[in-house]
């Protein structure tokens, strides 16, 4: 038998599709997702080319579904996405994309937590940003790609369960902004057995909140609490 019309040498773009990630990998892999997952107006529009092309150069795992992601943002009308993004991001708690939310939840931990955050960028010369919390995974994201990956990479591994629940409530959700998230996790050394524990609790019981005040509120993943906005 002949051999293989391609043995001997690299398939054209195998070898990046495969190759180990690098820390420039993982930086861009930030990036690109945290613009991604900021709402979709007329400026993330314009970038929406670059960022599939770049998404295109990194690892399959990294890249695919944020390029995905690029391109349908790219074929489907501005209204439609910006409707979809609110209602994906905005109205729903299951899918809050601020970070210690999961761990903390409407309680005075909150603010604690947020603080923490806050300490972490001015411990690296940053001043957080004054227009979103600072625990939105997209202030996340940008924080280690551009400014400290260490430190970034430290907070995203800190609320790895918040991640995976994240990721998971997207998919159940049947919206491709969970492949943004999945890459994200893919950057990230692979869950500890605590960090599945922990997420299996909070999935169970939900974020913790205040007892005062909240008497007869549904409990989390009722209607009621899903349709309410998680933006503060």
């Amino acid at each position: 038998m002949g051999r293989p019309r391609h043995a001997g040498r690299a398939v054209p773009g195998t070898a990046r599709r495969h190759r180990v990630s690098t820390d420039r990998d993982i930086a861009l892999t930030h990036r690109i997702a945290a613009l991604l997952l900021d709402y979709p107006d007329a400026a993330l529009r314009e970038r929406l080319p670059q960022l599939s092309a770049a998404a295109a150069e990194l690892p399959d795992r990294l890249g695919a579904g944020p390029r995905a992601v690029a391109e349908r943002l790219a074929a489907t009308d501005p209204l439609v996405a910006q409707q979809h993004y609110v209602a994906t991001f905005d109205l729903r708690r299951r899918c809050c994309p601020y970070l210690s939310y999961w761990t903390a939840g409407d309680t005075r931990n909150r603010g604690r937590a947020l603080l923490e955050f806050q300490h972490v960028y001015r411990e690296a010369g940053i001043e957080p940003p004054e227009s979103e919390l600072p625990d939105h995974l997209a202030v996340v994201l940008e924080f280690a790609a551009t400014a400290d990956q260490r430190r970034g990479t430290a907070l995203l591994i800190n609320h790895h369960a918040a991640l995976e629940l994240l990721a998971s409530a997207l998919r159940d959700q049947g919206t491709d902004y969970a492949r943004i998230v999945e890459a994200v996790l893919a950057t990230l050394p692979a869950p500890t057995a605590e960090t599945l524990r922990r997420a299996r609790s909070i999935a169970a019981a939900g974020p913790a909140q205040e007892s005062v005040g909240l008497d007869g509120a549904p409990p989390y993943g009722g209607a009621a609490s899903d349709e309410v906005g998680a933006r503060r």
